[in-house]
């Protein structure tokens, strides 16, 4: 059996968790979140902990066991405490602004980027090179980040452009005569 599966998902003070036959739904101070369970896999809910069994002996049923709980585990965590990425903006004149649902970008093109948020996502800019993407679905989170970043990925040169915050960028040396 996996053994990430094996593991319980502790339910911490202040989260519902629902299951019924086909679907789990988590709610939570961040939001709620909802997924369907895989039909290789069975889930219990008992003493403030979710756990989770193949439901037969196969090795996909095996796999799905621990994919499905770390899932949940990640709707767990995203409805308690939630997720949020951080992109750094480098470069001359490249400027980030959000303005509600709506972050707007100034980076070298001729007319400003202007990415619309999903609900459930809050965009905020600290400063005009920073850029914070929270949210309590992990998935969708790291999705918005990676487009946004899509914009202008950083360039091997000068390593101007978006970046996440942890990102290195190796900057590789000029040709040479």
């Amino acid at each position: 059996m996996s053994r990430v599966g094996k593991m319980p998902v502790a339910v911490p003070q202040g989260v519902e968790v629902a299951l019924t036959a086909d679907q789990i739904s988590v709610k939570g101070a961040q939001g709620a979140l909802v997924r369907p369970v895989h039909r290789l896999v069975k889930v219990a809910s008992e003493n403030g902990q979710i756990n989770f069994a193949p439901a037969d002996e196969s090795a996909e049923a095996n796999a799905m066991s621990g994919t499905m709980r770390a899932l949940v585990a990640n709707m767990v965590t995203g409805v308690s405490k939630g997720f949020e990425r951080k992109l750094n903006l480098v470069g001359v004149g490249f400027r980030a602004q959000a303005q509600g649902q709506k972050l707007n970008l100034q980076i070298g093109f001729s007319h400003p980027v202007v990415k619309e948020m999903p609900a459930g996502i809050k965009v905020e800019c600290p400063t005009q090179t920073e850029i914070l993407i929270k949210g309590a679905d992990r998935q969708v989170v790291g999705q918005l980040a990676a487009e946004v970043r899509a914009f202008r990925p950083p360039e091997p040169y000068k390593g101007k452009g978006i970046r996440y915050s942890d990102e290195k960028v190796t900057i590789k040396e000029t040709k040479k005569k």
